[in-house]
């Protein structure tokens, strides 16, 4: 695999993320426990699939084969998406929304940050503008990680059960391949075992003010979101995203 497939692959993976997740987030508008987090949770969908938006423009620009990021974000099918399956689960309750919020929150504030010292100068900048909502993403989640965690019985059991059934997930965003590897040694991304010390120490962090106990580390650990290999739950996200764009093909809004 040569530095521009790989590039290409990465710029997906990064997207996908982020398009995905926005997509479960925006599932809570008009669902939110009180106005003021229906709002939140709305900007911050947006937010995500602004920033795969722009990750996905750059990689039909590195892909070169004539596609656009409406073509790469609609009309690839299941085995071609290359997003962690956390982003892809049901969004649950509040509180696996949150918990899941602020564990990828955390590793994408510390990858973002790493990510501006890119020896690209496009991902540069597009880690650069994220990293600013980014901010927010984290300040967010960790605010409510703390009112659930240590609040009433009840939001400290459902947000901490959370946490246990995704904790499982959070391997694979630490996985590497050819792909890393190979962007690795040109300095374009970071080395995942420097952001899995970090990410272990802000979480746990985290865990302790809110009272809640970190989940066992040794526990098996899901993979293949990378390869194309997800849950039955994205093929339907899927059919709802895709509906309109495949329907109307080439159609003009």
């Amino acid at each position: 695999m040569n530095q521009q497939q790989a590039l290409f692959e990465y710029l997906l993976r990064m997207a996908d993320d982020r398009l995905i997740l926005g997509h479960r987030i925006s599932e809570w508008c008009g669902h939110g426990p009180i106005l003021e987090e229906d709002i939140a949770l709305s900007n911050i969908a947006l937010d995500l699939i602004g920033n795969a938006a722009n990750l996905l423009e750059y990689a039909a620009e590195v892909e070169a084969k004539g596609r656009d990021q409406d073509d790469l974000a609609y009309l690839r099918d299941e085995r071609e998406y290359r997003n962690i399956k956390m982003v892809e689960l049901p969004k649950g309750d509040f509180g696996f929304t949150i918990a899941r919020q602020f564990l990828f929150s955390v590793w994408s504030y510390l990858h973002l940050k790493a990510l501006q010292e890119s020896t690209d100068q496009t991902l540069k900048g597009l880690a650069q503008k994220a990293f600013k909502e980014t901010q927010y993403h984290l300040r967010h989640a960790r605010e409510w990680m703390l009112r659930l965690g240590d609040g009433t019985e009840e939001s400290h059991r459902r947000v901490q059960q959370s946490l246990n059934e995704l904790w499982r997930f959070t391997g694979e965003l630490f996985s590497q391949d050819e792909v890393d590897k190979t962007l690795m040694n040109a300095g374009i991304i970071p080395k995942m075992e420097n952001l899995r010390s970090g990410w272990n120490s802000l979480v746990a962090e985290v865990l302790e003010e809110a009272t809640l106990e970190k989940p066992d580390e040794q526990q098996y650990m899901v993979s293949g979101g990378r390869q194309g290999l997800h849950t039955e739950h994205l093929g339907h996200l899927l059919a709802d995203m895709q509906y309109l764009q495949r329907s109307y093909p080439e159609a003009e809004w």
